[in-house]
């Protein structure tokens, strides 16, 4: 029976409920609060903050995680976090978790990420929000320093939350938790994907495309993810959604009078 004194804690992430990072993930929460659970039924990677318009979103109850409310949903992760909010709990959780999503999103990654997504749709209905993600795309990844790392950090945004408008984006190198140095408040650095596509034939004479590339850093500072995640640190950048660039008002007022 859920303790309705410990504090509600949504979970999602952007690899599917099926994931091994999801169930590592609610592992660990389930540990500061009661645990529900909405994820896509499939993998929505790259996503960023798409949302479902042109066809139904459907929820299937899910066992998976044995005495967790948990469903599936065919949307995006940023439709498991509305449909959680506003038709499942019919409340705002304590606390949003997505992840954990295999493969970083450091830098630049941010704007694709559906798991940074569902935590950005969080800081947009002011919820403490965390997208954790961890340097492995193995399927069956070793998630345990990630998990370290996850519970260090709950608890305090449980006790202290967060400004409003802002998430966490959590990111943990891949290896052993005893290769892992600590954790980093740092910020995002600025790289760039220098896209390349596969070009291919298909059966019927006919081209298609496989989006391929390679991810480059544009600069060469010592404060940033990609900086101390190199250095094997877990880093912490706050993001928000506001992508107003505020330093540029005043002189474009000046031209555009």
């Amino acid at each position: 029976m859920k303790n309705s004194n410990r504090p509600l804690i949504f979970v999602t992430n952007d690899d599917s409920l099926h994931a091994k990072g999801i169930a590592s993930l609610v592992a660990v929460a389930q540990e500061f609060g009661n645990v529900v659970v909405i994820a896509p039924d499939k993998p929505q990677s790259g996503m960023g903050h798409a949302i479902t318009i042109s066809h139904p979103l459907r929820l299937f109850r899910s066992e998976i995680f044995d005495g967790i409310e948990s469903y599936s949903c065919s949307g995006t992760p940023v439709d498991c976090v509305k449909l959680a909010v506003y038709e499942v709990l019919h409340r705002k959780p304590d606390l949003i978790l997505s992840g954990i999503n295999h493969g970083l999103n450091s830098s630049t990654n941010v704007l694709y990420s559906g798991t940074m997504s569902a935590a950005v749709e969080g800081a947009m209905e002011h919820i403490p929000s965390i997208g954790f993600s961890y340097g492995d795309f193995d399927p069956d990844a070793d998630f345990s320093a990630s998990m370290h790392v996850a519970k260090q950090l709950i608890p305090q945004i449980l006790t202290h939350g967060l400004p409003q408008g802002v998430c966490l984006n959590v990111n943990i190198p891949k290896g052993p938790l005893e290769a892992l140095k600590g954790m980093e408040v740092c910020r995002q650095a600025y790289a760039f994907w220098e896209d390349r596509f596969d070009k291919r034939i298909d059966q019927f004479g006919r081209p298609y495309y496989w989006l391929t590339g390679t991810f480059d850093s544009r600069e060469d500072a010592t404060d940033t993810d990609l900086y101390f995640l190199d250095q094997g640190f877990a880093t912490i950048v706050p993001t928000q959604f506001d992508l107003t660039a505020h330093q540029t008002i005043t002189g474009l007022k000046k031209i555009f009078k």
